[in-house]
């Protein structure tokens, strides 16, 4: 398959159309030329772009997650035949539906039953919800064995790895490498990350992505997240699976096997490229991705990661090596995190001390074997990340009132 085709006619639905990825697989459902049907598009509550691209796909129904906007979807899609639904049901049940593709794309823990209601279906999945296997890793996975679907990762890093890996024994693979950019502090002490503007985070060096995966790209949360999501992938402990900082982001992943072959799997920074794997996945499909340029580069560089400075890290793995409830508390304190440092609430270094702070407040670390009890284990993450921050602010504000006292 190389001209952009697919070989048979394919149900397909996009969980997550209107964020970046999404955005990015719609863009590459545009192009093929082959018989597709699309059966539901999923937002969250860009609704002008969910109907231009249910209308353009001709989908079967288009479902936005925010209730209040229902009627204007309704609105949009007026005379089209396409079927409309909201709200957190509707999203599970679009989920469900039978489509030989799902590009599962919903952030945070809103994608984990969409997601399973997805893989409950026994055909292909386009992972890209990492919180799919950080907090439910055991549930998604005898979910998919069950049914007998297939993973398909499409973060970078793990594609790259798949790539690399090219169906071998994983017997023969002493340990894959991550590789991560640094993002925009790469090279800043901890005292510039403690004063580090929003603005400044937000600007990643190579990749253009949504604004929760740019900070946990600042942070290396995401790296951290990627550390546990390979290991529910690929069956390793956490001893075999390295992170390595490389700026020009060319590299994206590469397997050590034990022969002392090293094999990596390179691209421009697109994606696009992991996404066209999956979508034509066990074959090949052309795409407009500005093909690598070598020489454009002169030289590639790799460095440790600073799991001082990068706390989130260091944080992630230690809870894959303490497995239970951890990494879901580790997955939701993050969240919390980060949606309150770009909404100004604590500074860059606090989306680390949160994450801390909530796994130590932890008194029990039991097995999840069930969505509820992992659904479970998310709220609490978020109350013990949010009683940090509230804490935290508290006393900030305390020390403001006993300097303006003392002025």
């Amino acid at each position: 398959m190389i001209d952009g085709s697919v070989a048979k006619p394919r149900r397909i639905s996009v969980l997550g159309s209107t964020g970046s990825i999404g955005t990015s697989t719609v863009d590459l459902l545009k192009r093929i030329s082959g018989d597709i049907e699309v059966r539901a598009l999923v937002g969250g509550r860009n609704v002008a772009l969910l109907a231009e691209q249910a209308r353009e796909l001709r989908a079967e129904i288009a479902v936005i997650h925010d209730e209040s906007l229902h009627d204007d979807l309704k609105a949009r899609l007026a005379g089209s035949g396409i079927r409309t639904a909201a709200g957190r049901q509707a999203v599970i049940e679009a989920g469900a539906m039978e489509a030989d593709w799902t590009m599962a794309a919903i952030t945070g823990a809103a994608g984990l039953e969409p997601t399973l209601a997805a893989a409950r279906n026994g055909h292909a999945i386009a992972l890209a919800n990492k919180e799919a296997l950080v907090c439910a890793g055991d549930v998604m996975l005898r979910a998919v064995g069950e049914a007998g679907a297939t993973l398909l990762p499409v973060d970078s890093e793990h594609n790259a790895i798949a790539q690399a890996l090219g169906g071998c024994d994983m017997s023969t693979v002493e340990k894959i490498v991550l590789t991560a950019s640094g993002g925009p502090f790469r090279q800043s002490t901890l005292e510039e990350m403690r004063d580090a503007t929003l603005e400044k985070a937000l600007k990643h060096p190579t990749w253009t992505m949504g604004a929760k995966i740019t900070i946990d790209s600042a942070s290396m949360a995401n790296k951290g997240l990627e550390v546990i999501e390979a290991a529910r992938l690929f069956g390793l402990t956490e001893d075999r699976i390295d992170v390595l900082v490389h700026p020009q982001s060319v590299v994206h992943g590469l397997v050590q096997f034990r022969d002392g072959s090293l094999v990596a799997q390179m691209g421009s920074a697109d994606m696009r490229i992991p996404i066209a794997h999956t979508l034509a996945w066990p074959d090949r499909m052309e795409t407009p991705c500005q093909r690598l340029d070598l020489t454009a580069f002169g030289r590639l560089d790799f460095e440790a990661p600073d799991e001082t400075r990068f706390i989130p890290l260091r944080l992630a793995r230690q809870v894959l090596r303490a497995g239970g409830a951890a990494p879901a508390v580790f997955s939701a304190a993050n969240e919390v995190a980060v949606d309150a440092f770009l909404n100004r609430r604590i500074g860059f270094l606090g989306i680390g001390e949160t994450i801390d702070s909530a796994l130590q407040a932890m008194t029990e670390n039991p097995e999840l074997t069930t969505l509820d009890e992992v659904l479970e284990w998310d709220a609490r993450g978020r109350a013990l990340a949010e009683e940090h921050i509230l804490r935290e602010s508290g006393r900030l504000r305390n020390t403001v009132s006993e300097t303006a006292l003392h002025a």
